[in-house]
């Protein structure tokens, strides 16, 4: 199989997305006609750089409003045809895209199409080249692969075939399973792109809003089982268009779209295992059964501070490393590293970020499988030297230059605890904390679809709908990703502007990426009850929430006394409801939640973010004051 993508999905120039094409492992690339023509380099010099890069150039595209014109527009079609297989041939390609046209003049006619077409494809077995023919979603008379098959089918000519593209299929929701019935050495070519459900115009849903298989909601997966059905053995590429990805990096942005029609074809391997690809074998997916640990990088008052914070929240000290100034912090199955060394990753975190959290472990039941898979969908893979007594984890980098360690539940790794660590005899002071509920990391909105993509591809977790929140100051996107047995729960809060609370966290922290651990407890009123007693400052709300929340819940004036003793928010939907307890803003503008879920509620607490954020920003120095 070999893979491919359109030079538009990604921003810079052409040789930019050239190489970042090459970097991130494709087998070669579309020329888009547009990317083409802004170059400076003759054709022949674009061919030699593509080649020279390791890749070869699949498709040359678009041809737009070529069949079934009227004289003398089908002439000059004919002679704009002739003048790009001149260019094809100095490119080194022998393939072009034709797109169903959208001519205000053209005929339509199913025969009529077929016979321009043949005699173009006459023209183009003299130059050894191949035309595909594509059905736009919005084409004037051929809109649906169906009708451009016909086309073809009746054109019968061996240098004419079928192009089909996931989004045209999807976006019309056109059933993927159609494609079965057309033999697949009449497929030449296949495009990919995913896209959120959005009810819009179809050219401008197109143009716009394209993104990677598994970034959106189309079953990208079903179209590509129905193509691999069908015998076809070309090239599989995607064609993104998406007004994110102009102005992102082009690096990260090959590398997202390698690791999605990587991760996809997977998929379709194991959907289908009769289906035959030429892939690197990949472990599949692997469940997270637990966040094993969180490990904060800090520094003096920062570090005397958070572990302060984590006595008041009834963890406590239960061990010290044996060689590294390293301390775990339990609570439950919670344990928490504060990391004060002054060497080696946890250090390097510390100076690019300050104090912020710089390393998660996840327990699973085959660590080298996770590492493997992460790897083989582009992942970059972490190690440091270990001392005399250590272990060696497995792990990867993650997001921010963050560190995923990987532990297995049944190996030795499981024993880190015992080995690495001198138990104390520290009093236990449980405050009713017995795990971690979630993870919110925080990051320009840009960054969403990329780590989104990254989870969803590397573990057994699904995608929540995106969710907007509300800040004083602005709108941070906010996306749930979960593991299906809801041990291992993220949540992705992209901002679009410093003034938000989560764009305040990435310009203070210089993008470190966890801005909050939540805690889940099965009792929060007997939990807040030991958290006052222990000292722990908690966030305020004023009592014009508790009147509010009176209006929009059926709930008992002591039942809102009680939230409202504890400044405790509450949140309910038909399966269940949510109660949430905040601490005050700590290093760096982190911030630690307490929670309980009752019944089968699935959320978390969107509603009262918006409360949140100002209780929070009222905590802040005021604006224009310089930090001291």
């Amino acid at each position: 199989m070999k893979t491919s993508i359109a030079t538009v999905s990604i921003s810079g120039s052409l040789p930019e997305k050239l190489e970042a094409i090459a970097a991130a492992g494709f087998d070669g690339i579309e020329i888009f006609e547009q990317d083409f023509i802004t170059h400076n380099g003759s054709p022949r010099q674009v061919g030699r750089l593509v080649r020279d890069l390791g890749l070869e150039i699949t498709l040359f595209q678009p041809f737009r409003d070529f069949e079934s014109l009227p004289e003398p527009l089908r002439t000059k079609a004919f002679d704009r045809a002739e003048s790009k297989f001149d260019l094809m041939e100095e490119l080194g390609t022998d393939l072009v895209l034709m797109c169903s046209s959208c001519h205000p003049e053209s005929l339509g006619g199913i025969d009529r199409a077929a016979d321009d077409f043949r005699e173009l494809g006459e023209r183009a077995a003299k130059r050894g080249l191949r035309v595909g023919y594509e059905a736009l979603a919005w084409g004037r008379h051929v809109n649906d692969h169906r009708d451009a098959w016909e086309i073809v089918r009746r054109t019968n000519h061996d240098n004419i075939g079928l192009i089909v593209d996931s989004f045209h299929t999807l976006g019309r929701k056109t059933d993927p399973d159609t494609i079965r019935q057309i033999p697949g050495d009449k497929i030449v070519f296949v495009q990919l792109a995913d896209a959120p459900l959005i009810e819009m115009d179809l050219l401008y849903w197109s143009r716009h809003f394209r993104n990677m298989p598994g970034e959106g909601d189309l079953d990208v997966a079903a179209f590509m089982q129905a193509v691999m059905a069908t015998g076809y053995n070309g090239p599989i590429s995607l064609e993104i268009f998406n007004d994110q990805f102009r102005g992102g990096s082009p690096n990260t942005i090959a590398k997202d779209g390698y690791r999605s029609l990587v991760a996809l074809m997977d998929d379709v391997r194991r959907a289908e295992p009769e289906i035959k690809l030429d892939l690197p074998a990949l472990p599949r997916r692997r469940a997270v059964n637990a966040v094993a640990f969180v490990e904060f990088a800090t520094r003096g008052d920062d570090a005397t501070a958070i572990e302060a914070i984590l006595a008041s929240l009834g963890f406590r000290h239960a061990g010290q490393h044996i060689t590294k100034d390293l301390a775990l912090w339990q609570s439950g199955d919670i344990r928490i590293l504060v990391n004060r060394e002054s060497q080696g990753y946890a250090n390097s975190a510390y100076i690019a970020h300050g104090t912020t959290i710089c390393d998660i472990g996840l327990r699973v039941d085959d660590a080298a499988a996770c590492v493997a898979r992460a790897t083989g969908l582009g992942a970059l893979p972490f190690s440091q030297p270990i001392g005399l007594g250590e272990l060696e984890i497995p792990a990867i980098r993650g997001i921010s230059g963050s560190v995923l360690h990987f532990i297995d539940e049944t190996s030795s790794l499981a024993d880190v605890w015992s080995v690495e660590f001198n138990a104390t005899d520290a009093p236990i002071t449980d405050a009713g904390l017995k795990q971690i509920d979630h993870i919110a990391q925080t990051m320009s909105y840009d960054e969403m679809l990329s780590w989104s993509l990254f989870y969803v591809t590397l573990f057994e977790m699904e995608k929540s709908p995106m969710l907007d929140v509300i800040d004083p100051d602005g709108l941070v996107r906010s996306q749930a990703i979960g593991a299906k047995t809801d041990a291992f729960r993220i949540t992705l809060n992209g901002a679009e502007t410093h003034r938000t609370l989560a764009g305040h966290f990435l310009a203070d922290s210089f993008g470190a990426s966890v801005q909050h651990l939540a805690f889940a407890s099965e009792d929060i009123f007997s939990t807040a009850e030991k958290l006052a007693e222990n000292g722990f400052k908690v966030l305020k709300f004023p009592a014009n929430y508790y009147a509010d929340l009176a209006t929009r819940f059926d709930l008992t004036s002591a039942f809102i006394a009680n939230l409202a003793a504890y400044d405790l928010v509450y949140d309910e939907d038909a399966f269940g409801s949510f109660l949430q307890l905040y601490s005050q803003p700590l290093a760096g503008g982190m911030f630690f939640e307490i929670t309980e879920r009752r019944g089968q509620y699935q959320g978390y607490g969107a509603p009262n973010a918006p409360f949140r954020i100002a209780a929070q920003k009222r905590l802040l120095r005021p604006k224009g004051m310089p930090k001291v």
